[in-house]
Formats: C-alpha cells, sequence, structure tokens
C-alpha cells in the first residue's frame, strides 16, 4: 500500500463539493498564492507552527525540545527543528501544532468512509484537495478507488497546474473536478501565484473535452489582484465557450493569515469583498449564461 503526505482531515463539510462531505487535505502544492487560505499545505515536510496569542510562556516546550531549537521568545530556529513534534505535546494551550503527517493509505480509508450513512442522504461524498493533490497520484488513485468500491462518490479539487497526463490518469476513478480559475491574463497569474497559467487553462480545455459533467469551476475573489482591470471579465469570456459549466465564486477570506504568520511565512492581507461585490460579479458571469453560485 502506498503512503501519503497529508496534514488534515475534515468531516462534515459543505464546501468542498455538493452534499455533506469528509475532506482529505494533501501536503504539498506547486503554488504559491498570495491569498492562500492553507499556507500550511505549501511545503511536502512538516512544519511546525506557534501561535503567540494562545501561549502562556510556561516554558513546557522549551524544557522538552531535545535540539534546544526554541528561544526564550518562545520563537522556534527552524536550521535546529528537527519536527519530533514533543513541544506540540505538552503545550497545555494548545499554542504549538505540527502541520503535515505521513501515513499509509489504507489507516485512513475507515474514516474517509465512517460518513457514509451521511454521504447517501445528502448526495455527499470525500472530497481530496490541499495543497494540490495531484501531486500525488498514486496515493490519490488509491483512495479514490477505495472509495468507489465503498460506493461513496467522490471529488479531485485542483489548480490543474500538472501534467495532463496526471489528470487523464485519475479521471476515470473521480465523479467531479473541483478545477480552479484564478486568472486569464498569465503575468497577472504568476504574480501572484509564482507561476503562469498556461498548463492550467490547457489542462482545463483537455479536461472539458473529455468530461464536462464532471467540470465545477471555483474562482476565488481577490480584490486587487484577480478583480481588477477586466480580470472577471475575461475569466467569464473564457468560460463562456465550454457551456454549460458551473461555476462558483469564492470570496476571499482572511483564515490563512494567522497560520501563516504562525509558520513564519510571509501573507499578504487583502480586503475582503462586499456583498454587493459579489452580486455584481455573479451578474457578470450570469450575462455569459453561466450558472454561478
Amino acid at each position: 500500500m502506498c503512503e501519503i503526505n497529508w496534514f488534515d482531515l475534515q468531516r462534515g463539510s459543505f464546501v468542498d463539493g455538493p452534499g455533506i462531505r469528509t475532506v482529505l487535505f494533501f501536503k504539498g502544492c506547486n503554488l504559491r498564492c498570495a491569498w492562500c487560505h492553507n499556507p500550511e499545505s505549501q511545503r511536502t515536510e512538516p512544519q511546525q507552527a506557534w501561535y503567540p496569542n494562545r501561549c502562556t510562556h510556561c516554558g513546557a516546550c522549551m524544557r522538552i525540545c531535545p535540539t534546544r531549537a526554541i528561544g526564550v521568545d518562545f520563537r522556534t530556529d527552524e536550521t535546529k527543528c528537527k519536527q519530533c513534534g514533543k513541544c506540540v505535546d505538552v503545550c497545555p494551550a494548545a499554542a504549538r501544532r505540527l502541520y503535515g503527517k505521513r501515513s499509509r493509505c489504507e489507516e485512513l480509508i475507515p474514516e474517509l468512509l465512517a460518513d457514509r450513512e451521511f454521504f447517501a442522504v445528502s448526495g455527499g461524498g470525500v472530497t481530496f484537495s490541499g495543497g494540490e493533490c495531484l501531486l500525488q497520484p498514486d496515493a490519490l488513485e488509491t483512495l479514490l478507488y477505495a472509495c468507489r468500491e465503498a460506493g461513496v462518490q467522490t471529488a479531485v479539487d485542483t489548480a490543474g497546474d500538472v501534467p495532463w497526463e496526471t489528470i487523464a490518469r485519475i479521471e476515470p476513478r473521480t465523479d467531479l473536478f473541483l478545477y480552479d480559475i484564478k486568472c486569464i491574463s498569465a503575468q497577472i497569474h504568476k504574480r501572484w501565484t509564482g507561476r503562469t497559467n498556461e498548463r492550467i487553462l490547457a489542462n482545463y480545455r483537455c479536461l472539458y473535452a473529455l468530461c464536462p459533467e464532471k467540470l465545477i469551476v471555483r474562482i476565488p475573489v481577490i480584490p486587487d489582484a484577480n478583480d481588477w482591470n477586466g480580470e472577471m471579465e475575461k475569466i467569464a469570456d473564457f468560460l463562456s465557450a465550454y457551456p454549460p459549466v458551473s461555476v462558483e465564486l469564492l470570496p476571499y477570506h482572511r483564515f490563512g493569515v494567522p497560520k501563516a504568520e504562525a509558520l513564519s511565512q510571509t501573507c499578504k492581507m487583502f480586503d475582503e469583498p462586499k456583498a454587493e461585490k459579489m452580486e455584481a460579479l455573479r451578474r457578470i458571469f450570469r450575462e455569459k449564461n453561466l450558472q454561478v453560485q
């Protein structure tokens, strides 16, 4: 049985595909979106986070650290930290957390399938997210197969920046793709994610040609990043050539900011879009005869 790098498993989700869902978050991503709400997903290796607003300065973490990586200011020297997690285990205030685990796929299957009754009555299932789950195709294919054998519907949440061969390999195993399109302009995409989007858009065209019924497009709405200079109109124009794809507009939120700070990672804070702005964007997509939520 293959192994998987992951960092979280959430049950009872209503926002990661239809119905009630269990979501498994893979660790590792080849994009570096400035607005990332899961910054702990970006690196493949485990990472220790420290939340100073929770810390009581009791010193338990300093006393147990085998490499003396935690200083008198309670910050961690990453060059010394071995990510053993001992400081996490002894922290009485949950001020420390270790993001990232390596497990055998078979160990996760029972928990992925634990809510089958809820999936059945709600039209839900299991969603594989990240990070970028398609960067671990062996693990993803194994888990998708286990869900299908159990009669559980599946969804793959992806940014699409992987070789087409990987997507084509996974497509027969899954019921749904939640496909992220963040920008149309390549330079704007590169500015905010670290990479251009030619492969993402090319893969979208190929996936649409292969299985349009399996596609839901998810667009993050980030003021002053992809919501300016007509970029949303360009996305709507692009998608209007591929009807009748369903579109989900996802308003930016700041949930990722404290996690990035706890990980000592840089994170830009944007304004959250107002309700009237979201409605105006919905009208843009509806005018292109796109189904939008």
